[in-house]
């Protein structure tokens, strides 16, 4: 099996660009490959899907199961070449400091491909590859990707710096303006909203076919331990699960889907943000994350859909909102500029973004009376909006971060529906 991690020394240093536009380029010449993120993350995902026509899956260090991951990994890598983006900087982690790329790398057996932001330096690029390959040594280093250099003279700076350095340079990325995206608060824009993306991609798939030695990338053999068979999934929520996907529902993990589906749950989707409902015949219901305060006027003019859950909760069937989808499922949403929305009133809930407060980290779940898990789970929690009222609703589950300090409790639950700002990830090991 062939693959590899795509890290960086931190976060901004053009990895995720290097991904997208390696991705494009691998598609258009033909070659199967499988992407991944490593860590919670939503955003980068959906790039990478858009890029290289593939289902791109997390595999988190820290929040999932040792077998999950190995699992996971054999599955993507099969006839597939594996490209695992890294996230933040090569050794960041969580809080206590576990579950970082390069503790994902080494479990996995991934050749780290390691793009350096060459912008504002030349000679220094020595101490910072030789610091970064000698601090793990167990780590192998498959290549340097020469990232923003600035010119044919800068580049020679570059490659006679690291030349006693026993590191291929397989990549040189010259300073381009075609190869920026915009942000937005909780990262990328969503690539669903991304007008010029195609084009993007095209670009950027262009200068990495150009850029980078991808017969060499291709090439690089994955020493991962023997497959285990798939572990126990988190259970569904129910026989038939109807999952809520569009523009302000988009960050659903795959594995999760999966897992339900291995079990023999059905699943069906529906788009709220096109009025629609939940299937009739299901007998539970999925509000994802996503960014619903971007549709909060669109959401709250819905009939049908607003119709359709309510008599969903009526007829006591399982309805689980996960963030963004928590939010809808109570009675306002404020947005920035102070208007209030009405959402669907399930939940004695109201949220507002009117004053912004980040909330960011893994956490430890151990779910409460009437959760539809009562095993202790693993999640990540990442969202500016605040509740700014909750009345009378059990919570749903007791929360520690990473460094195990309590948080108290999380989440509403008032019969049958249920939900909490936690993005479940997997089962505790």
């Amino acid at each position: 099996m062939n693959g590899f991690m795509i890290a960086a020394p931190h976060s901004g240093s053009g990895k995720t660009v290097v991904t997208l536009g390696l991705l494009r380029a691998l598609r258009e010449k033909g070659i199967a490959v499988a992407p991944a993120k490593a860590g919670p993350d939503y955003i980068d995902p959906a790039f990478h899907a858009f890029s290289s026509g593939q289902i791109c899956t997390n595999l988190d260090p820290w929040a999932m199961r040792e077998d999950l991951l190995t699992h996971n990994a054999h599955q993507l890598a099969n006839d597939r070449l594996l490209v695992v983006e890294a996230m933040m900087g090569l050794f960041d982690g969580a809080a206590d400091g576990a579950g970082s790329a390069a503790d994902l790398a080494e479990q996995l057996g991934l050749s780290i491909v390691f793009v350096v932001d060459c912008a504002r330096m030349a000679q220094s690029i020595a101490a910072i590859v030789s610091g970064y390959m000698q601090h793990r040594p167990s780590l192998q280093f498959a290549g340097v990707v020469l990232n923003r250099v600035g010119s044919a003279r800068h580049e020679a700076m570059l490659r006679a710096a690291l030349d006693p350095i026993d590191i291929p340079i397989v990549g040189v990325v010259m300073q381009d303006e075609a190869l920026s995206l915009p942000s937005r608060h909780l990262g990328l824009v969503q690539a669903r909203e991304h007008d010029t993306l195609e084009s993007f991609l095209k670009g950027a798939g262009e200068i990495m076919a150009r850029s980078l030695s991808i017969g060499r990338l291709c090439d690089l053999k994955l020493n991962m331990t023997t497959s285990v068979p798939a572990p126990l999934p988190i259970a569904p929520l129910g026989s038939h699960i109807a999952v809520a996907v569009d523009d302000a529902f988009a960050f659903c993990y795959p594995h999760m889907i999966e897992g339900w589906q291995a079990t023999g749950a059905e699943i069906s989707y529906f788009s709220p943000l096109a009025d629609e409902g939940p299937d009739p015949k299901c007998d539970a219901v999925f509000l994802p994350g996503g960014y619903p305060e971007l549709h909060a006027a669109q959401i709250a003019a819905t009939k049908h859909f607003k119709r359709a859950m309510r008599d969903a909760a009526t007829r006591n069937k399982v309805i689980y909102g996960e963030c963004g989808g928590y939010m809808v499922l109570g009675e306002k949403l404020i947005d920035a500029d102070g208007t209030e929305h009405e959402m669907l009133g399930l939940l004695p809930l109201t949220t507002s973004f009117e004053t912004r407060r980040r909330h960011l980290g893994y956490r430890k779940l151990s779910p409460l009376e009437g959760s539809p898990w009562q095993i202790p789970l693993m999640g990540h929690e990442f969202h500016y909006s605040v509740e700014v009222e909750s009345g009378d609703g059990q919570p749903l589950f007791a929360v520690t971060d990473a460094l195990g300090h309590d948080l108290g409790h999380a989440g509403l639950r008032v019969g049958s529906v249920m939900g909490s700002y936690c993005h479940v990830i997997d089962r505790a090991a």
